[in-house]
């Protein structure tokens, strides 16, 4: 069972005080919390790719890059890359890269992205959301499986037996796909025997298992053995010594990011009792104190069938102190004690 965080490198207003951290200071604190969380035994941290204000991380391989030199042995990936609107040759030559800094640590979690900034910045059509990444996952595994690259397509330039480079550490290099629940994309990562990664951020965690079990099918079908699949979870939360303290720290700066997106997509309103009932063993944030988030963990492994946990804090912008407090407490109280009960399952 693997554990780790991942974070959008938020810049939102500090709900106290009503000033915005630069992106500068923002992405300096990430690498400290990255070289943190190997340093507390986490096993894996994830930087998600946006293009907006209040999301500091347009590039994740060059965040990730600035903390593989100080880190040992933790596995740097993003959170996603979209790769529907980027180029799957620069992708994985950043990559590629990443992985010759960290000696073998890099992965990539490609995903169509559900913050649609990119495609007009990059010059794409909205209308091609789901070919565009089926093509360019096509590209990007066969970059990975071959140097030399034969291909052609329809949003990108054919390719005629051009080598790729650098090449590597891993062979090969993991690619994973992030999914928000659509059944479409949990099979298609399983048809091609990639690991999984489903954004379970509202509703009932335990709702996704018919989504893992949809997952291995696909991939039995497809002649990939089930059990050397991974399926990982990446959920909003956040831990203090005090399951109260947790929850009253972690509350408004996710008010803010949720009411602020709510009116981008047309939510309602979210509000104390919402996130409340989400604290609850079914729910799915995962706040409180060690034992409570341990708690919640070891339920969604037995039930859902999750063999990486990723935590996703800060939700908006918290103050750093206590983004790095969570991070030691993940590493050092509640994954001791996930692991320790998971190798008795």
């Amino acid at each position: 069972m693997e554990i780790g965080i991942s974070t959008f490198v938020e810049t939102t207003p500090d709900v106290n005080t009503g000033k915005t951290i630069s992106h500068a200071e923002r992405i300096r604190e990430v690498v400290e919390e990255i070289v943190l969380a190997d340093q507390v035994g986490l096993d894996v941290f994830g930087v998600g790719e946006h293009h907006r204000e209040d999301f500091a991380a347009s590039n994740p391989a060059v965040i990730l890059a600035a903390a593989a030199s100080q880190t040992k042995r933790i596995r740097l990936t993003s959170a996603v890359t979209v790769l529907s609107s980027d180029d799957p040759v620069r992708v994985f030559q950043e990559f590629a890269t990443l992985d010759a800094i960290s000696n073998g640590r890099a992965e990539i979690m490609a995903g169509r992205g559900s913050f649609i900034e990119s495609f007009p910045l990059f010059g794409y059509d909205l209308h091609d959301y789901n070919e565009l990444f089926d093509e360019k996952l096509e590209l990007l595994l066969q970059i990975r499986q071959s140097e030399k690259v034969t291909w052609q397509g329809k949003h990108r330039p054919a390719i005629r037996n051009l080598g790729v480079y650098p090449r590597p550490v891993q062979n090969p290099l993991p690619v994973w796909i992030g999914s928000g629940g659509n059944p479409e994309s949990v099979v298609r990562a399983g048809k091609l025997g990639l690991p999984l990664v489903l954004a379970i951020i509202g509703g009932r965690p335990l709702q996704f298992a018919p989504l893992v079990q949809l997952y291995k099918q696909a991939a039995a079908e497809a002649g990939h053995d089930p059990a050397k699949l991974t399926v990982a979870s990446h959920s909003h939360g956040f831990i203090a010594e005090d399951r109260e303290e947790a929850a009253d720290a972690f509350f408004p700066s996710t008010q803010l990011v949720m009411n602020k997106l709510g009116k981008e997509r047309g939510w309602g309103h979210y509000g104390r009792a919402s996130f409340d009932a989400a604290r609850s063993l079914e729910g799915a944030l995962y706040v409180g104190d060690p034992d409570t988030v341990a708690e919640k963990i070891i339920h969604l492994r037995k039930n859902v069938g999750i063999t990486r946990f990723m935590l996703h804090v800060p939700v908006g912008s918290m103050p750093h102190e206590q983004v790095m407090k969570a991070i030691e407490l993940l590493g050092t109280k509640v994954a001791p004690k996930v692991r320790e009960e998971v190798a008795g399952l």
